[in-house]
């Protein structure tokens, strides 16, 4: 039987999604040779790659307005060090937002390569806000933020008005919700949470922002040399890229990202109305700030955790535990988990509360 699946990460795929890259994986495409042992230069894996990018721009609305995408390897914690190399000058300084622990540690690598300077922090409540208001420094060379965090459930929803180029992680939630991509210099996130499986990582570059630093560094970090070998400067993580384009396609195929924010809406209402209403239970971020992606909460009475522990596993659910440095509850939400598995999770928590309040 399927499970419940609110894993943070690698997390729920679309069922179509896991049938076609299952049957690639013994016979991609009639080829009589599986996906994972063809050349990754091969015309069937190159159209494959090409039109992964295509549906990035398309999906982002970027199309003819000077971005390039790139899959590489490493993760999003990758990119922490790949983008203070591209994008940060020597003698330069860039300015990060911390709203959590992947925010954090982006800011700590990129402190290897250059001035560092933090213009706004939610720590001091335990992450559990999005800081507003900030005053940007003009000398800055790009500003950091993670538009949703997932070890404590946070999410922007207004980015900062700015001329200065704006980087954002948007590993959680990119292609969750209908934004103007164009406000950002250079996207990033890693597959494995709303795009596909671990492996890969998908940068969504603005051409104009690249080879300004001054710096001579490894080709492997250099985003231009990617660029010029169209993700291939060497071996691309080809069964994680093929479901990225699974995924993509799927999700153009719904009506694309309009389509799929009205329906994490409804999920995500439902589910912190429960949280709201449950006796037993309280949110843990401000409710202005909360993810539509990764919805946190605690028991009120940590007695009971053992029980609701036993409780929710038996009903046929998985990966509800929080994070481990911070305990409590996470459902995650991705765009691939359906309305009914977030009405079996209230239901649940409505038996709970019937039988221990």
């Amino acid at each position: 039987m399927k499970k419940h699946n609110f894993s943070a990460g690698p997390s729920i795929l679309p069922a179509e999604v896991l049938e076609k890259a299952s049957q690639a994986v013994l016979d991609f495409n009639g080829m009589g040779l599986s996906l994972i042992e063809i050349s990754h230069r091969s015309p069937e894996f190159v159209e494959i790659l090409e039109t992964a990018k295509s549906l990035v721009l398309e999906l982002l609305d970027l199309n003819d307005k000077g971005y390039s995408v790139l899959f590489l390897q490493g993760g999003a914690s990758m990119e922490f060090v790949r983008i203070a190399y591209n994008l940060l000058p020597l003698n330069g300084n860039a300015g990060y937002v911390n709203t959590g622990t992947w925010a954090n540690n982006a800011q700590n690598e990129a402190a290897f390569l250059g001035e560092i300077a933090e213009i706004a922090s939610s720590k001091d409540q335990d992450y559990s806000y999005i800081p507003k208001d900030f005053s940007i420094p003009i000398d800055l060379d790009y500003l950091h933020l993670t538009s949703n965090n997932t070890i404590y459930g946070t999410q922007f929803k207004n980015f900062p008005k700015t001329d200065i180029p704006l980087v954002c992680d948007m590993s959680s939630d990119i292609f969750s919700r209908n934004l103007d991509f164009s406000q950002f210099s250079l996207i990033y996130a890693g597959a494995q949470k709303n795009i596909g499986t671990s492996g890969t990582s998908l940068i969504v570059v603005k051409d104009e922002v690249l080879g300004k630093t001054g710096r001579t560094f490894p080709n492997i970090l250099n985003y231009q040399k990617h660029i010029e070998k169209e993700s291939m400067y060497n071996t691309p993580a080809v069964f994680s890229i093929y479901t990225c384009y699974l995924t993509l396609k799927w999700l153009k195929d719904l009506g694309g990202i309009k389509a799929i924010e009205r329906k994490n809406n409804a999920k995500a209402n439902l589910l912190y109305s429960e949280i709201d209403r449950n006796s037993l239970f309280t949110g843990k971020a401000k409710i202005e700030d909360r993810s539509l992606m990764n919805a946190t909460f605690v028991l009120n009475d940590l007695n009971l955790e053992s029980k609701f522990d036993e409780f929710w596993q038996n009903e046929n659910i998985s990966g509800l535990k929080g994070h481990r440095t911070v305990g409590g509850y996470r459902a995650s939400i991705y765009n691939a988990m359906p309305l009914e598995s977030v009405l079996h999770l209230v239901s649940v928590m409505q038996h709970f509360e019937q039988q221990y309040r």
